[in-house]
Protein backbone atom coordinates (compact mmCIF):
# COMPACT_ATOMS: atom_id res chain seq x y z
CA UNK A 1 0.00 0.00 0.00
CA UNK A 2 1.25 3.59 -1.19
CA UNK A 3 1.24 6.28 1.34
CA UNK A 4 1.81 10.08 1.32
CA UNK A 5 4.33 9.93 4.27
CA UNK A 6 6.00 13.08 6.19
CA UNK A 7 9.64 12.56 7.24
CA UNK A 8 10.67 15.48 9.54
CA UNK A 9 13.99 16.25 9.20
CA UNK A 10 14.37 14.88 6.07
CA UNK A 11 17.22 16.98 5.42
CA UNK A 12 19.38 15.67 7.66
CA UNK A 13 21.78 12.53 7.81
CA UNK A 14 19.40 9.63 7.65
CA UNK A 15 16.12 11.59 6.01
CA UNK A 16 18.25 12.11 2.89
CA UNK A 17 18.61 8.50 2.79
CA UNK A 18 15.56 7.36 3.41
CA UNK A 19 13.36 9.67 1.54
CA UNK A 20 14.56 8.35 -2.11
CA UNK A 21 14.12 4.89 -0.45
CA UNK A 22 10.44 5.97 0.05
CA UNK A 23 9.83 7.08 -3.22
CA UNK A 24 11.22 3.86 -4.68
CA UNK A 25 8.68 1.97 -2.63
CA UNK A 26 6.09 4.02 -4.62
CA UNK A 27 4.97 6.55 -1.35
CA UNK A 28 4.52 10.35 -1.74
CA UNK A 29 6.93 11.99 0.55
CA UNK A 30 6.63 15.25 2.30
CA UNK A 31 9.51 16.59 4.62
CA UNK A 32 10.22 19.32 6.84
CA UNK A 33 12.95 20.75 8.03
CA UNK A 34 15.04 23.93 8.65
CA UNK A 35 18.02 23.17 6.38
CA UNK A 36 20.55 24.38 8.69
CA UNK A 37 22.77 21.48 7.54
CA UNK A 38 22.25 22.59 3.85
CA UNK A 39 20.45 21.12 0.63
CA UNK A 40 23.03 18.15 -0.16
CA UNK A 41 20.09 15.69 0.08
CA UNK A 42 17.76 17.49 -1.82
CA UNK A 43 20.37 18.39 -4.51
CA UNK A 44 21.48 14.60 -4.75
CA UNK A 45 17.51 13.96 -5.11
CA UNK A 46 17.42 16.05 -8.07
CA UNK A 47 20.00 14.66 -9.73
CA UNK A 48 18.95 10.97 -9.14
CA UNK A 49 17.64 9.65 -12.86
CA UNK A 50 14.48 8.74 -11.36
CA UNK A 51 13.81 12.40 -10.52
CA UNK A 52 11.60 13.08 -13.33
CA UNK A 53 9.26 10.11 -11.71
CA UNK A 54 9.43 11.24 -8.27
CA UNK A 55 9.16 15.04 -8.12
CA UNK A 56 5.40 14.85 -8.31
CA UNK A 57 5.43 12.39 -5.12
CA UNK A 58 7.59 15.20 -3.50
CA UNK A 59 7.49 18.21 -1.26
CA UNK A 60 9.19 20.21 0.85
CA UNK A 61 8.28 22.40 3.45
CA UNK A 62 11.22 24.65 4.43
CA UNK A 63 10.16 24.61 8.65
CA UNK A 64 10.59 24.14 12.18
CA UNK A 65 8.71 21.16 14.38
CA UNK A 66 8.51 23.62 16.67
CA UNK A 67 6.00 25.77 14.72
CA UNK A 68 2.06 24.67 14.75
CA UNK A 69 1.26 26.46 11.46
CA UNK A 70 4.36 24.71 9.99
CA UNK A 71 3.34 21.28 10.82
CA UNK A 72 -0.05 21.82 9.91
CA UNK A 73 1.29 22.65 6.22
CA UNK A 74 3.88 19.95 6.49
CA UNK A 75 1.19 17.23 7.44
CA UNK A 76 -1.06 18.31 4.43
CA UNK A 77 -2.43 15.29 2.85
CA UNK A 78 -0.26 12.95 5.13
CA UNK A 79 -1.14 9.86 6.07
CA UNK A 80 1.79 8.66 8.05
CA UNK A 81 4.87 10.25 9.95
CA UNK A 82 8.60 9.55 10.45
CA UNK A 83 9.88 11.41 13.03
CA UNK A 84 13.72 11.94 12.47
CA UNK A 85 13.44 15.62 13.57
CA UNK A 86 16.21 16.31 16.35
CA UNK A 87 18.96 18.09 17.96
CA UNK A 88 21.16 15.13 17.23
CA UNK A 89 23.92 13.20 19.32
CA UNK A 90 24.78 14.02 22.84
CA UNK A 91 27.26 16.52 22.17
CA UNK A 92 25.18 18.96 20.67
CA UNK A 93 22.55 18.24 22.57
CA UNK A 94 24.70 19.98 25.87
CA UNK A 95 25.08 23.47 24.24
CA UNK A 96 21.75 24.67 25.63
CA UNK A 97 19.40 21.76 27.87
CA UNK A 98 16.06 24.29 27.10
CA UNK A 99 17.01 24.06 22.91
CA UNK A 100 17.06 20.59 23.13
CA UNK A 101 14.11 20.07 25.39
CA UNK A 102 12.13 22.39 22.88
CA UNK A 103 13.45 20.29 20.07
CA UNK A 104 13.69 16.80 20.72
CA UNK A 105 10.51 16.82 23.80
CA UNK A 106 8.24 19.75 23.46
CA UNK A 107 7.86 18.99 19.82
CA UNK A 108 7.13 15.47 19.90
CA UNK A 109 3.59 16.47 21.29
CA UNK A 110 2.90 19.14 18.74
CA UNK A 111 3.67 16.31 16.07
CA UNK A 112 1.57 13.83 17.93
CA UNK A 113 -1.39 15.85 18.42
CA UNK A 114 -0.94 18.17 14.91
CA UNK A 115 -0.97 14.16 13.44
CA UNK A 116 -3.72 12.98 14.73
CA UNK A 117 -6.25 15.97 14.20
CA UNK A 118 -4.61 15.75 10.84
CA UNK A 119 -5.98 11.99 10.31
CA UNK A 120 -2.99 10.57 9.94
CA UNK A 121 -2.85 6.61 10.92
CA UNK A 122 0.49 5.77 11.60
CA UNK A 123 3.23 7.70 13.83
CA UNK A 124 7.07 6.16 13.59
CA UNK A 125 9.48 7.42 16.63
CA UNK A 126 13.21 7.63 15.99
CA UNK A 127 14.48 7.82 19.31
CA UNK A 128 17.89 6.31 20.51
CA UNK A 129 19.89 3.34 21.98
CA UNK A 130 21.86 5.83 24.27
CA UNK A 131 18.64 6.35 26.37
CA UNK A 132 20.09 3.21 28.32
CA UNK A 133 23.55 5.27 29.65
CA UNK A 134 25.71 2.83 30.59
CA UNK A 135 24.96 -0.77 31.68
CA UNK A 136 26.38 -3.57 32.79
CA UNK A 137 23.82 -6.28 31.75
CA UNK A 138 25.30 -8.30 28.64
CA UNK A 139 22.74 -7.73 26.41
CA UNK A 140 20.16 -4.24 26.78
CA UNK A 141 16.26 -5.50 26.27
CA UNK A 142 13.73 -3.15 25.90
CA UNK A 143 12.30 -3.67 29.53
CA UNK A 144 15.09 -2.60 31.21
CA UNK A 145 14.62 0.73 32.64
CA UNK A 146 16.59 3.73 31.14
CA UNK A 147 19.39 5.85 32.67
CA UNK A 148 20.58 8.27 30.21
CA UNK A 149 23.13 10.20 31.07
CA UNK A 150 22.67 13.14 28.59
CA UNK A 151 20.42 15.62 28.25
CA UNK A 152 19.74 14.51 24.17
CA UNK A 153 19.10 10.96 25.81
CA UNK A 154 17.00 12.32 28.53
CA UNK A 155 14.43 14.24 26.43
CA UNK A 156 14.22 10.99 23.97
CA UNK A 157 13.35 8.63 26.50
CA UNK A 158 10.91 11.10 27.60
CA UNK A 159 9.30 11.69 24.10
CA UNK A 160 8.72 7.74 24.25
CA UNK A 161 6.18 8.27 26.12
CA UNK A 162 4.44 10.46 24.70
CA UNK A 163 4.32 7.91 21.41
CA UNK A 164 3.47 5.25 23.40
CA UNK A 165 0.29 6.87 25.22
CA UNK A 166 -0.73 8.56 21.90
CA UNK A 167 -1.41 4.94 20.45
CA UNK A 168 -4.82 3.90 19.51
CA UNK A 169 -7.11 1.31 17.14
CA UNK A 170 -7.21 4.64 14.85
CA UNK A 171 -3.12 6.10 15.32
CA UNK A 172 -0.53 3.34 15.50
CA UNK A 173 2.36 4.55 16.86
CA UNK A 174 5.60 2.95 17.88
CA UNK A 175 9.49 3.78 18.97
CA UNK A 176 12.89 2.59 17.54
CA UNK A 177 15.94 3.20 19.60
CA UNK A 178 18.64 3.01 16.63
CA UNK A 179 22.15 2.24 17.58
CA UNK A 180 24.57 4.85 16.10
CA UNK A 181 23.93 5.07 12.73
CA UNK A 182 26.97 4.13 10.22
CA UNK A 183 27.44 4.44 6.33
CA UNK A 184 27.09 6.89 3.13
CA UNK A 185 24.44 9.83 2.95
CA UNK A 186 24.43 12.31 0.59
CA UNK A 187 24.30 14.77 3.86
CA UNK A 188 27.45 13.22 5.25
CA UNK A 189 28.38 13.13 9.16
CA UNK A 190 31.87 12.57 10.15
CA UNK A 191 31.26 13.12 14.05
CA UNK A 192 29.80 9.65 14.04
CA UNK A 193 32.35 6.43 15.46
CA UNK A 194 32.51 4.44 12.14
CA UNK A 195 31.86 7.46 10.04
CA UNK A 196 34.72 9.13 11.55
CA UNK A 197 37.32 6.58 12.06
CA UNK A 198 36.61 5.45 8.55
CA UNK A 199 37.70 9.01 7.16
CA UNK A 200 40.75 9.21 9.10
CA UNK A 201 41.87 5.90 8.22
CA UNK A 202 41.55 6.67 4.69
CA UNK A 203 42.77 10.16 4.61
CA UNK A 204 45.39 10.55 7.58
CA UNK A 205 46.35 6.42 7.86
CA UNK A 206 45.55 6.84 11.44
CA UNK A 207 42.49 5.67 13.41
CA UNK A 208 42.87 7.51 16.85
CA UNK A 209 40.38 5.84 19.54
CA UNK A 210 39.10 7.82 22.69
CA UNK A 211 39.98 4.43 25.70
CA UNK A 212 38.59 1.77 23.12
CA UNK A 213 36.92 -0.56 25.84
CA UNK A 214 33.57 0.95 25.34
CA UNK A 215 31.13 -0.74 24.43
CA UNK A 216 28.45 0.70 21.19
CA UNK A 217 26.19 -0.82 19.17
CA UNK A 218 25.87 0.15 15.25
CA UNK A 219 23.62 -0.12 12.79
CA UNK A 220 24.08 0.33 8.96
CA UNK A 221 22.30 3.30 7.22
CA UNK A 222 20.79 0.48 4.99
CA UNK A 223 19.05 -1.33 7.65
CA UNK A 224 17.42 1.94 9.13
CA UNK A 225 15.89 3.22 6.08
CA UNK A 226 15.15 -0.65 5.42
CA UNK A 227 13.46 -0.44 8.87
CA UNK A 228 11.20 2.76 8.42
CA UNK A 229 9.86 1.12 5.40
CA UNK A 230 9.14 -2.08 7.13
CA UNK A 231 7.02 -0.15 9.87
CA UNK A 232 4.48 1.77 7.34
CA UNK A 233 3.33 -1.49 6.18
CA UNK A 234 3.38 -3.54 9.67
CA UNK A 235 0.96 -4.83 11.31
CA UNK A 236 -0.56 -2.73 13.78
CA UNK A 237 -1.32 -5.23 16.28
CA UNK A 238 2.62 -6.16 15.70
CA UNK A 239 3.93 -2.64 16.46
CA UNK A 240 1.57 -0.57 17.80
CA UNK A 241 2.69 1.51 21.00
CA UNK A 242 6.12 -0.58 21.27
CA UNK A 243 9.38 0.40 22.05
CA UNK A 244 12.12 -2.14 19.50
CA UNK A 245 15.89 -1.58 20.12
CA UNK A 246 17.46 -1.93 16.88
CA UNK A 247 20.89 -2.50 16.55
CA UNK A 248 22.97 -5.60 15.40
CA UNK A 249 26.97 -5.02 15.60
CA UNK A 250 28.42 -4.92 19.24
CA UNK A 251 31.41 -4.44 19.40
CA UNK A 252 34.33 -2.16 22.01
CA UNK A 253 35.51 0.60 19.83
CA UNK A 254 39.18 -0.88 19.80
CA UNK A 255 37.37 -3.38 17.77
CA UNK A 256 35.38 -1.27 15.38
CA UNK A 257 38.79 0.34 14.74
CA UNK A 258 40.52 -3.05 13.83
CA UNK A 259 37.14 -3.93 11.70
CA UNK A 260 37.71 -0.31 9.55
CA UNK A 261 41.48 -1.16 9.59
CA UNK A 262 41.14 -4.74 7.92
CA UNK A 263 38.57 -3.04 5.27
CA UNK A 264 41.19 -0.19 4.75
CA UNK A 265 44.07 -3.17 3.39
CA UNK A 266 45.42 -0.59 0.40
CA UNK A 267 46.84 1.32 3.31
CA UNK A 268 49.29 0.78 6.24
CA UNK A 269 46.69 2.26 8.91
CA UNK A 270 48.21 2.45 12.59
CA UNK A 271 46.05 3.14 15.45
CA UNK A 272 46.45 5.36 18.16
CA UNK A 273 44.43 4.67 21.60
CA UNK A 274 44.42 7.67 24.04
CA UNK A 275 42.22 8.58 26.97
CA UNK A 276 38.58 7.96 27.43
CA UNK A 277 36.60 11.44 27.68
CA UNK A 278 32.79 9.72 26.45
CA UNK A 279 31.70 6.50 29.36
CA UNK A 280 28.62 5.82 27.38
CA UNK A 281 28.99 1.78 27.62
CA UNK A 282 25.98 -0.66 26.80
CA UNK A 283 25.19 -3.64 24.56
CA UNK A 284 21.81 -3.24 22.93
CA UNK A 285 19.67 -7.13 21.87
CA UNK A 286 17.35 -6.16 19.05
CA UNK A 287 16.16 -9.78 19.26
CA UNK A 288 12.66 -8.74 20.38
CA UNK A 289 12.43 -6.99 17.05
CA UNK A 290 13.48 -10.00 14.63
CA UNK A 291 11.25 -11.99 16.24
CA UNK A 292 8.21 -9.61 15.98
CA UNK A 293 8.74 -8.64 12.64
CA UNK A 294 11.38 -11.44 11.46
CA UNK A 295 14.01 -8.67 9.78
CA UNK A 296 16.95 -9.96 8.74
CA UNK A 297 19.65 -7.13 8.96
CA UNK A 298 21.13 -6.77 5.01
CA UNK A 299 24.04 -4.04 6.09
CA UNK A 300 27.03 -4.75 8.48
CA UNK A 301 30.33 -1.98 9.75
CA UNK A 302 31.72 -3.94 6.78
CA UNK A 303 29.59 -3.24 4.49
CA UNK A 304 28.68 0.65 5.54
CA UNK A 305 32.46 1.72 5.29
CA UNK A 306 32.95 -0.12 1.97
CA UNK A 307 29.77 2.27 0.63
CA UNK A 308 31.42 5.22 2.27
CA UNK A 309 35.10 5.02 0.96
CA UNK A 310 33.51 4.72 -2.08
CA UNK A 311 31.83 8.00 -1.97
CA UNK A 312 34.71 9.48 0.10
CA UNK A 313 35.47 11.42 -3.06
CA UNK A 314 32.24 13.61 -2.78
CA UNK A 315 33.37 15.28 0.53
CA UNK A 316 37.13 17.20 0.42
CA UNK A 317 36.52 18.48 3.95
CA UNK A 318 35.45 15.76 5.84
CA UNK A 319 36.82 18.31 8.72
CA UNK A 320 34.13 20.88 7.70
CA UNK A 321 31.30 22.68 9.62
CA UNK A 322 28.37 20.95 7.44
CA UNK A 323 29.43 17.61 8.51
CA UNK A 324 29.37 17.79 11.91
CA UNK A 325 26.37 18.92 13.83
CA UNK A 326 27.97 20.52 16.92
CA UNK A 327 30.21 22.86 13.95
CA UNK A 328 27.30 23.98 12.14
CA UNK A 329 24.26 24.07 14.06
CA UNK A 330 22.87 27.37 14.58
CA UNK A 331 19.06 27.38 15.77
CA UNK A 332 17.31 29.73 18.35
CA UNK A 333 14.92 28.81 21.01
CA UNK A 334 11.26 28.58 20.35
CA UNK A 335 8.40 28.10 22.37
CA UNK A 336 5.65 28.18 20.10
CA UNK A 337 5.07 24.63 21.75
CA UNK A 338 3.67 26.10 24.64
CA UNK A 339 1.43 28.55 22.97
CA UNK A 340 -0.15 25.07 21.24
CA UNK A 341 0.01 23.66 25.17
CA UNK A 342 -2.25 26.58 26.32
CA UNK A 343 -4.58 26.48 23.38
CA UNK A 344 -3.34 29.43 21.74
CA UNK A 345 -2.62 28.55 18.97
CA UNK A 346 -4.24 25.15 17.42
CA UNK A 347 -5.15 26.16 13.80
Amino acid sequence: MSRCVLVTGGAGYVGSRLIPHLLEQGHSVRSIDLDMYGTAGRDALERDPRWGEWKERFVHVRGDVREPKDVRAALDGADAVIHLAAISNDPTGEVDEVLTRQVNFDSVGLLVAEARRAGVTRFVNASSSSVFGIKDEPDVIETLEPEPISTYSRYKALAEWIVVCANSPEFTTVNVRPATVCGYSPRQRFDLTVNKLTVDAVRKGVITVHGGQQRRPNVSMIDVINLYGLLLEADPALIGGETFNFGFENHKIIEIAEIIRGEITDRDVTIDVTAVYDQRDYHISSQRLVERLGYTPVGSIRQAVAELRAHLDEFPDPDGAEHHNMKSMKLARNAAPYGFLAGVDRG
